[in-house]
């Protein structure tokens, strides 16, 4: 029963990547349009690949050094699997990637014909990333599950998995916000131009940010929380369970799958209609088949708690649907605490960055209720493992999350190509209102991927607790104390890294697009052609460099804890990392959010509109969010379950 169950994985897994590959056919299939946006589309590509090739390059000795170092202490097993959640992990990075700076122009081109026809091309884009993301992971841990039979000695393809994650997010952000801060400063504010203006000398490099950031970095976050989230709860699952336990969520994984697949047909609209609510049908539809699936499986795995396990699972899904409303709530430029900080920019930028900071102080309060009461609930129902299962839950749609997410990256390039090929005006409207949709699904796949990121992070604590024997964590113990101080400590020095290296890499953007505009003869007069290859070389070698330091202080901190303070530290330290990280990354994430759709309200018309005191007081308040929410901010995710991840592999070391 066992292996047919398994062998029922593995059907979902191929599926996925079945239909992402007829989504890639179907969008390769749609006209690119005129040479102009084929040139400006392959100079985003160009850009996007070799940017991508260089930070895979870049991570291969660390990756072999680990790899070592596993084989040695932990025997092949571990270390193989930790090569395969790695590879994995930057082989949907690829695919993303290769799809989404193909589907652009081919967006573009479909916006000439109507919103339906843009929306299709942007999302199916976007779909093949979210596909390959659920179906590479689940066929990795459900492959290595079947090799070894031994979910503790696969327990490192997280680990592998969590470290592209880190260095994607980080990388990824930094890459695209020294991009966006120069573009934005010196285009918008001081010389007074549109965004995707042509004479701006970062907008290809702003263009290609946006897909190393939004695509690869969320593709890598959520392989990483599906694969950890699974493997900590079939841990959890074994010793409570047996294999039924262990099983029961890769069968939970599949039903979202396929759930996913079939939302993706949901996506759909009429002329002047809202796409959000398409994008919400496919959403709502992922979840409402994935709990139906979900009920049938655990009153047939589980006769006596089935039910129970399923409401756990619901607890999961259900803190999803609310994280994403709050989510919505702080940084929909239609809400209030948007509008509050629009409001404030007409005294400066300071007043902006204060109603800012302000509104993403207060937004983390509510989702901390939600992740809260869904843990109490899916106790209740089902001990920790309904808790590892509440994860599950809220990650079993993980693929439509991506797709949605990905979505938002193609159509801000659709838009920015547009421009830069002096479409019809029509065509950048339509372009336009995929964009703004776009920004608030970044918004909330941000929430839904910090929030998965706490229930994972406990998912991971109580699979460290059970392998490493730790019974109960007593506060009052000086090394775990020490432990939980070193913990909450550890995001607020990574962020402080991030925000440097975005600092850092964009000041010399912003000094090199002052540069062209100064000694380019005709440059803004649109009579001569700016470097846009300069920038975007800037903006790699800043995230290649940058990224490093980051990477080092979140695989060597808890190593450095668990072996000079002990398990008991360690614990400690993952419960310091979880609690001060979710807050910091909803209040940088949302304030983040919110700055940026507070400038989009003021250029739709409000306020004085573009090119207002107001507008430019906003542009600054905006460009101060982008690292907050496209760098340090979800960073923040891969930087928590990197560090579980690694407390799992090493709990069994900590124990002898």
């Amino acid at each position: 029963m066992i292996q047919m169950d398994l062998i029922a994985v593995i059907i979902a897994g191929v599926l996925a990547l079945i239909f992402a590959l007829i989504f890639t056919k179907w969008v390769l299939g749609r006209d690119a349009g005129t040479d102009k946006m084929k040139e400006i589309s392959k100079a985003i590509q160009e850009g996007a690949m070799a940017f991508l090739n260089r930070q895979y390059k870049t991570l291969i000795p660390f990756v072999i050094i680990i790899f070592v170092v596993l084989w040695l202490v932990k025997g092949s097993p571990s270390a193989i699997s930790f090569a395969a959640g790695a590879v994995l992990s930057a082989v949907a990075g690829y695919i993303g990637m290769y799809i989404a700076t193909r589907a652009n122009a081919r967006t573009t081109h479909a916006a000439r014909t109507g919103l339906n026809a843009a929306l299709g091309v942007s999302f199916r884009g976007g779909a093949v990333m979210g596909l390959s993301v659920v179906g590479l992971g689940i066929l990795g841990v459900t492959f290595l599950y079947l090799a070894y039979g031994d979910i503790v000695m696969i327990n490192s393809f997280a680990f592998g998995a969590s470290l592209i994650a880190l260095f994607a997010r980080i990388g990824g952000g930094i890459f695209t916000k020294a991009a966006d801060v120069g573009a934005d400063l010196v285009g918008k504010v001081e010389a007074g131009i549109p965004e995707d203006d042509p004479r701006n000398p970062a907008v290809i490099a702003d263009n290609v940010g946006d897909n190393v950031g939004d695509t690869a970095g969320m593709g890598a976050d959520l392989f990483e929380s599906f694969a950890a989230s699974t493997i900590a709860t079939m841990v959890i699952g074994v010793y409570t369970y047996g294999v039924t336990g262990a099983v029961f969520p890769l069968l939970v994984g599949g039903a979202g799958i396929i759930a996913t697949i079939i939302g993706c047909f949901f996506v759909r609209t009429g002329a002047g209609a809202n796409p959000q609510m398409a994008l919400n049908k496919g959403l709502w539809g992922t979840n409402i088949i994935t709990a139906i699936v979900t009920l049938v499986l655990a009153l047939n795995m589980f006769p006596e708690n089935g039910l129970k396990l399923f409401f756990a699972v619901l607890m999961g899904i259900i803190a999803n649907i609310l994280i994403g409303l709050l989510t919505e709530y702080y940084t929909s430029n239609t809400k209030k605490p948007t509008q509050k900080i629009a409001k404030a920019s007409q005294t400066g930028a300071a007043t902006n960055i204060i109603s800012g900071l302000a509104v993403g102080l207060g937004s983390t309060m509510l989702p901390v209720i939600v992740i809260v009461g869904a843990t109490l609930a899916a106790y209740a129902f089902g001990g920790v493992f309904g808790i590892a299962m509440a994860a599950v839950g809220m990650l079993s749609t993980a693929g439509m999350i991506v797709s949605i997410d990905s979505f938002g990256p193609i159509a801000d390039n659709a838009g920015g190509i547009a421009e830069m090929a002096e479409l019809d005006p029509s065509v950048r409207e339509i372009t336009d209102k995929l964009d703004s949709v776009g920004n608030t699904t970044a918004a909330v796949a941000k929430g839904f991927a910090i929030g998965s990121a706490a229930l994972t992070a406990l998912a991971l604590f109580n699979a460290f607790s059970q392998e490493a024997g730790l019974a109960n964590i007593d506060i009052l113990n000086p090394a775990v104390m020490a432990g939980v101080l070193i913990g909450g400590a550890v995001p607020f020095l990574y962020c402080a890294f991030a925000m440097d290296a975005v600092g850092k890499a964009a000041f010399d953007m912003i000094g090199e697009v002052r540069r062209q505009f100064r000694e380019i003869p005709g440059l803004l007069e649109g009579k001569a052609k700016p470097d846009y290859a300069k920038c975007v070389d800037i903006s790699t070698r800043a995230a290649i460099k940058q990224m490093i330091a980051p990477g080092i202080l979140a695989v060597g901190s808890p190593l450095a804890v668990a072996f000079i303070l002990g398990k008991y530290a360690m614990g400690g330290m993952l419960a310091g990392v979880t609690v001060s990280g979710l807050m910091l990354a909803i209040f940088m994430a949302n304030s983040g959010g919110a700055w940026d759709n507070a400038k989009k309200y003021i250029e739709s018309g409000h306020l004085g509109g573009k090119g207002s005191e107001t507008h430019k007081a906003a542009v600054v308040g905006d460009t101060v969010g982008d690292p907050f929410k496209d760098t340090a901010g979800p960073s923040i995710n891969a930087l928590i379950k990197v560090m579980g991840t690694i407390a799992l592999i090493i709990a069994p070391l900590l124990v002898r």
